[in-house]
């Protein structure tokens, strides 16, 4: 592989434990050491979260065992949304590719070159809009024998992307007006999960503050694809409802792959892979409680309880 190997992008906030284990598992990488490191982390949004924030200043002050490592600190909270707006942009602008990663999120020790090797091989196909490490755990079809597949749909846990992909972007959704007018447009952006017209809408209304939902909008209007492995190469711990937008569930709790997998150049969307992607992501009885929620302003409280009961 050549050296030429893309910066990873962390953002931390205030839980301390969930930091430390993913730069723990990032340092075990196989590319960790060459590789650059970017952490930006946000400050406190209120005096409950100081302390928290405190902790992971202490944390990320004393991370080694990667080729550079770059820290920002803000001095005013900018919000999840914001920070990964910003931060992205930063640093994909100056090294054109970037890797992305949130502070819950565990890499298998083959993440680093999985990202970098799909990095290089789809750059100059312009269908493809990024590269996901994570999978859900969906079922695929036995007949099926590559190591990666493609959606419609990005995914935010722990993918990367280039700069021309990254710069085209509209995060205002001036479209979006046209769009929810159009039947045929709503059914197809929901080809990747019925979640994502209500997610969309909640953006629209300042329900929600998610920079991930604009992402994926832009690459429906672009008619693009995340790629994905068929054996994830990322776990979410995060689903512990401790994050800004989780909930708490193990449906997204996955085995991580400790191998190298293969990447294919030629790739077309499977029929089958694509129908049981979209039935992971299609709201259940708990997904519409939360749209409705949110809807009518009781989100965080209904998210709060969920959280006391562990459900």
């Amino acid at each position: 592989m050549s050296e030429n190997l893309a910066p990873v992008v962390l953002f931390v906030y205030n839980r301390p434990e969930h930091t430390q284990y993913t730069i723990n598992a990032l340092k075990k990488n196989r590319l960790a050491a060459k590789t650059d490191l970017f952490i930006f982390c946000d400050a406190p949004k209120n005096p409950e979260d100081t302390d928290k924030v405190k902790q992971v200043r202490n944390i990320i002050n004393n991370v080694n065992g990667f080729k550079n490592i770059s820290i920002q600190y803000a001095h005013s909270n900018k919000g999840l949304a914001s920070s990964v707006i910003k931060g992205v942009s930063e640093i994909i602008n100056i090294y054109g590719k970037v890797i992305v990663l949130e502070d819950d999120l565990i890499t298998s020790s083959f993440f680093l070159k999985y990202m970098n090797e799909a990095l290089n091989i789809y750059a100059n196909n312009e269908k493809i809009w990024s590269i996901s490490g994570y999978t859900p755990n969906i079922k695929f079809p036995t007949t099926y024998e590559e190591d990666v597949y493609m959606t419609s749909r990005g995914c935010s846990w722990g993918w990367a992307t280039w700069k021309e992909r990254w710069n085209s972007i509209d995060w205002e959704i001036e479209s979006y007006y046209t769009f929810i007018k159009s039947r045929k447009k709503k059914k197809m952006f929901n080809e990747g999960g019925n979640d994502l017209t209500y997610m969309l809408k909640d953006q629209i209304f300042k329900r929600i503050d998610s920079w991930a939902i604009r992402w994926v909008y832009n690459q429906f209007i672009q008619d693009k694809y995340t790629i994905y492995p068929t054996k994830s190469l990322v776990n979410n711990i995060g689903t512990d409802a401790s994050g800004t937008h989780s909930s708490s569930t193990q449906k997204y709790d996955v085995y991580l792959c400790e191998e190298k997998l293969v990447l294919s150049e030629s790739l077309a969307v499977n029929s089958e892979i694509k129908k049981s992607f979209k039935k992971f992501y299609d709201l259940n009885l708990i997904g519409y409680i939360g749209v409705f929620s949110r809807k009518f302003g009781i989100y965080l409280l209904l998210k709060k309880l969920r959280k006391q009961l562990k459900i």
